[in-house]
């Protein structure tokens, strides 16, 4: 089993990838460069599968499994908002006449990363690519409790036990040596990990069941 996996930062993507007892970690400027080795199921940390409204029911239910850090789940991901606009409040303005939600600048300025996996995925369509929560992974690797903020000295430090105790013997190397001069900071590099770790090994996703199709037939379900 070859699993592999990408979490985008501004300027570019970590990758790490799986295969039996073996983890290796790579940076890529992005995703198809990440995603260009031969791998048997991918996870992304960055939506797959969109509605027009921006609502989809895995964000609801990853929220739910998060409480109470809710807010770890970006939401409101909408082709035409990158497609049609490129400034946010003109984009916000056309939401709100639309009767919808605004979206974060947070989410925004995903918006290049988001429509460039759009576009990645659709066009690999055969391939098996899912979305991957990481703080999803992290919760379950935690059993179930919910865990500091990431960028916490003590969320750092537990996220990088768990990982250890998953397998991922040299991150500690990786987030020196390996990571200067990439552009990730250290949570790209441990949310890659996780995402890693449920492509490899999934433990379940959000909803459960058969995957809801956006309207390009790509799925809207988050693994962990």
């Amino acid at each position: 089993m070859r699993a592999a996996a990408h979490d985008g930062f501004s300027t570019g993507g970590v990758a790490d990838q799986a295969a039996g007892h073996r983890r290796t970690l790579s940076f890529h400027g992005d995703v198809a460069d990440a995603l260009s080795r031969p791998f048997d199921r991918a996870g992304i940390d960055i939506p797959i599968g969109m509605t027009d409204d921006g609502e989809r029911a895995c964000d609801r239910l990853a929220r739910a499994r998060l409480r109470p850090h809710t807010s770890r789940v970006f939401t409101g991901a909408r082709r035409w908002l990158w497609l049609e606009f490129q400034d946010p409040d003109k984009a916000n303005k056309e939401a709100r006449r639309r009767g919808q939600t605004a979206v974060s600048r947070q989410l925004w300025h995903l918006g290049p990363k988001i429509m460039e996996v759009d576009a990645f995925v659709r066009a690999n369509a055969a391939r098996e690519i899912r979305e991957v929560h990481p703080e999803l992974v992290f919760l379950r690797l935690n059993g179930g409790t919910p865990l500091p903020r990431k960028k916490s000295e003590e969320g750092d430090a537990l996220r990088r036990k768990l990982l250890k105790r998953a397998g991922f013997r040299e991150i500690d190397r990786w987030l020196t040596v390996t990571r200067i001069g990439s552009g990730a900071k250290r949570d790209d590099v441990l949310d890659a990990c996780a995402v890693a770790l449920a492509a490899h090994e999934p433990s379940g996703c959000v909803p459960e069941g058969p995957q809801p199709l956006d309207g390009h037939d790509l799925p809207m379900q988050i693994w962990f």
